[in-house]
């Protein structure tokens, strides 16, 4: 286990290892500990009680935070003609088709995010080995393969996010920064879990939440309590 750091240390003090926080109370204490000197990132850790292995218990979405998560998102489209003009107007970073792929084949990968159009996918399907391990292949799950690229950058910009629940049946997502105020990050909070329950598979058997923590990206996490988590999701509802 890796050596904790002074700052790591004195924050973990803070923190009640037997209880289970409210939301609200956990985001507060995320803010007050932050060891770092830097805005660091405010991060949800899910475990489902789903099994990785089948593919109809698989968890995977999309939500639009409504405070964004305070990064600034470089969006890529792949597109031509209208559809390109349609990325670039509504505020796309890097938008092109064969000059896009030969710039990611060289190693020029400046963006955080691949949107493309349907006709693209030929293309794109042959960068599969440098953007799959990178997260970035387009997907139509995720809503990033798509005729309507504008309203698809948009979202992104807005602060659209993907959650995906990894072999350990675990899903981290960022929900914001640490210089938020609370009641920004519990409104990203609650449309992400919102999102999460809403996702959960027809198959998935006895408890589904888990747990859930809250951490800053150099803090220590902090225990939620499920029900407390699912009061706030029915928030949403």
């Amino acid at each position: 286990m890796a050596k904790r750091g002074k700052k790591y240390l004195e924050a973990a003090k803070k923190v009640d290892r037997d209880r289970q926080y409210d939301p609200k109370t956990a985001l507060a204490l995320v803010k007050e500990i932050a060891p770092a000197r830097f805005d660091e990132s405010v991060d949800v850790a899910i475990k489902l009680g789903v099994d990785p292995r089948h593919a109809d218990q698989q968890v995977r979405g999309t939500v639009v935070l409504p405070h964004g998560t305070g990064k600034q998102v470089r969006v890529a489209v792949f597109a031509k003609g209208e559809k390109a003009k349609e990325a670039e107007a509504a505020g796309a970073d890097i938008v092109g088709a064969e000059d896009l792929a030969q710039r990611i084949e060289a190693g020029d990968i400046d963006f955080d995010v691949a949107v493309a159009t349907p006709d693209m996918m030929g293309l794109v399907g042959r960068l599969g080995r440098i953007l799959g391990p990178r997260g970035l292949m387009p997907n139509p799950k995720s809503g990033t393969v798509t005729m309507d690229v504008a309203e698809a950058v948009r979202q992104i910009k807005a602060g659209k996010v993907e959650f995906r629940m990894n072999k350990e049946a675990g899903i981290h997502v960022a929900i914001g920064k640490v210089s938020f105020d609370v009641e920004k990050l519990y409104d990203n909070f609650k449309a992400l879990m919102d999102a999460i329950l809403r996702a959960k598979p027809a198959a998935a058997k006895g408890q589904y939440l888990r747990s859930v923590a809250v951490s800053s990206t150099m803090g220590p996490g902090i225990k939620l309590d499920p029900q407390a988590v699912m009061s706030a999701a029915s928030e949403r509802s």
